[in-house]
């Protein structure tokens, strides 16, 4: 272990690139949900195919998300002995669920929907805990 001000710092960078991950998959995620109401309101062959697009690179940068928590977490441990909850087990979960099954337009849209909200609940915790490091 090094010192204190060393560990803080590759805290920091963890975090923020954690963050830079999560800020994709929202780019990614509010674009899917705009091309899949484009796509309920009658958009046809090319929304429903860009929707799709759209989701998969959300999947691709909530994985490399994940990884980065998991990265930022384990630098977190260097930091604080006492240990900080992130609170992102669920955010781990929801990644693994949110891409099964999709079938139908509507339904697709509402869990486009939910994972927005994890993502921005998933911003928040980090910016809280990297607000923390930085002061």
């Amino acid at each position: 272990m090094g010192n204190i001000y060393q560990e803080r710092q590759e805290a920091i960078r963890a975090g923020e690139a954690a963050l830079a991950s999560l800020y994709d998959a929202r780019d990614y995620l509010n674009s899917a949900r705009g091309w899949g109401i484009w796509d309920i309101l009658g958009g046809g062959f090319i929304s429903t195919f860009i929707k799709h697009s759209k989701i998969d690179r959300a999947k691709s940068a909530i994985w490399s998300a994940r990884m980065a928590l998991k990265k930022f977490d384990d630098e977190l441990d260097d930091v604080y002995t006492e240990g900080v909850d992130l609170g992102i087990g669920d955010f781990a979960v929801f990644a693994d669920w949110f891409f099964d099954g999709l079938f139908a337009d509507i339904y697709v849209q509402s869990k486009i929907a939910e994972a927005q909200r994890d993502v921005e609940t998933a911003i928040e915790r980090v910016n809280t805990v990297l607000g923390k490091l930085r002061y």
